[in-house]
This record gives structure tokens, sequence and C-alpha cells, in this order.
């Protein structure tokens, strides 16, 4: 049976990624409203709210691809607090190379390359050959490349996707390229792996792999999981710690049991209770 809860923090640890007061503006509208936000080593963290509430753009201010109007952004790997770095406005690629890796709402495969070969952009993110190491090919690139194949079968073996190595990734099923992104996401050797609606779209056998497979990358290989998702089912069973925002500001955070019954976070559900969903 899957361990579902752990906790990796001592209490002279700093949490692994620390989101203070962040703001993002686009002209006169407001997307994120001074947001506060932290994860701890170990653990999966859900952030949850209406469509339109921001929470993309949150994940997109983390990852790089925005630079927050204001407020700041701190990464611990390893919970040191000596350690701490402030990432706003680092490019995406710099973000990725320094632990924090996701996947996105709108799969993004490369679909006209096959499984092992959309693996292995993921570890190209983060190695160390240059350029000229690619033109002229010594053994320092041939062993690194010979790394990057076995590293990458290895992957797909623990995410279930090992059978379909030589396919194009636009055969995949639906929930196997979702996998597939996840397993993308994985070569660049993150800390942190931000989720961005993952289940979208899964029939409920994909999404009870899939929530195996969540539990598996946290227990087996102690990266820690944030994740948007709209499966309130499949929220309220991996989760922690859960924040609920709604118009860009942050109305609720605790225990899925806390939010599951909190008067604010139902009424911004639209009066959907959401527990009912949960025990469905």
């Amino acid at each position: 049976m899957s361990v579902r809860h752990i906790s990796l923090r001592s209490d002279n640890m700093k949490p692994i990624l620390e989101v203070k007061n962040m703001t993002m503006d686009f002209g006169g509208l407001r997307a994120i409203d001074s947001v506060d936000l932290s994860i701890e080593k170990g653990q999966i963290v859900a952030l949850i709210g209406p469509n339109g509430a921001g929470k993309t753009t949150f994940f997109n201010c983390i990852t790089g691809i925005y630079t927050p109007t204001s407020g700041d952004i701190y990464i611990s790997p390893n919970g040191e607090s000596d350690k701490q770095e402030r990432i706003n406005g680092l490019k995406p690629n710099i973000v990725t190379r320094k632990g924090l890796a996701r996947t996105f709402q709108n799969i993004r495969l490369f679909t006209s390359m096959t499984v092992l070969e959309n693996v292995m952009i993921g570890c190209h993110a983060v190695t160390k050959v240059g350029i000229m190491g690619a033109i002229f090919r010594g053994i320092k690139t041939k062993t690194e490349e010979r790394f990057i194949v076995e590293k990458s079968y290895s992957i797909l073996e623990k995410i279930g996707l090992a059978k379909y190595v030589d396919e194009l990734a636009v055969n995949l099923p639906y929930g196997a390229q979702r996998r597939l992104e996840i397993a993308r996401a994985l070569a660049t050797n993150p800390f942190l792996l931000l989720l961005d609606e993952p289940a979208a779209g899964m029939n409920p056998q994909e999404t009870m792999e899939l929530d195996e497979l969540i539990l598996r990358i946290r227990n087996t290989e102690g990266i820690s999981i944030l994740l948007i998702e709209h499966d309130m089912k499949l929220v309220m069973s991996l989760s922690e710690k859960i924040y609920v925002v709604d118009y860009g500001r942050k109305i609720a955070e605790g225990t899925p049991e806390e939010i599951r019954h909190n008067s604010v976070v139902i009424k911004a559900y639209l009066g959907e209770e959401i527990g009912e969903e949960c025990d469905a």
C-alpha cells in the first residue's frame, strides 16, 4: 500500500519553495494579488480555484515564463536556510536547471518524435556538453549521450511507458501522453514537480493510475509536488495541504478536511459542496 502522507521537514528547515506577497499585473488587470504559498520537503500540495482564478498564471510566475510585478519567490532544494535563493525574473531554462519542472494544462509533446526522444529532450535541458561538444562529438559527448539514453529508458520504465519506447508520441493513448509529459519533466532532475491539471480529460481508470504515479514519484524519488487540479477526489486523496485562490487572491489554505468544509471555499465553487464530490 502506498504511503500517502510523509514529512521530511525538521524544525530548522526552510520550505523548498516559498512565495511571499506575489502580485502579477497585466496592464490594468491584476491576475495574482499578494499571494503567499510554501511547500515543505516531501509534501504534495494542491492549488485549486474556479476557472480564471489565476492558478496557471501563478505557475508561470514561479517557472520564469512571467516575472511577477512584485513579491518574492525563494527556493531551497534541500530545505537548508543558508542556501535559500530568490529566483524572480530568471529565464525558464535557468529555473529548470535549478530544479523546478512542470507540465502544462494543454499537452506539449513533440508529437513527431518517439517516446524515448521526448524524454531525452528533458535530459538535454540539464546536460553539460556545449555546442562545440555537439559539433565535434568527442568521447565526453558520446559518453553523455549514452547516459541520456539509458536514463531516459529508466524513467520510462518507472512511469510504465517502456513498451512505447519507439512509438511516436502522437500515437500514444491520451492518458499515456499525459504520463509522458511527466516523464519528460522528471528527466530534468527536479526537486519540485509542478503539474498543471494532470488529470484533465482522463477517464476514471487513468485518473486512478495517475494518483498512484504521483504518490510513487514522491515516495520513491523524493520529489515534492505542487499541482493544479479540478478533480476534487484526486486533490483530496493526494494532498497534505491545499491553497485556494479566487480572482487572483488566496481565500483559504489548510488540510483537505479543513478545505472540504470551508464555507468561503464552498461559496467560491458556486455553492457546490466539494466534500460531496470527494466522497462520491
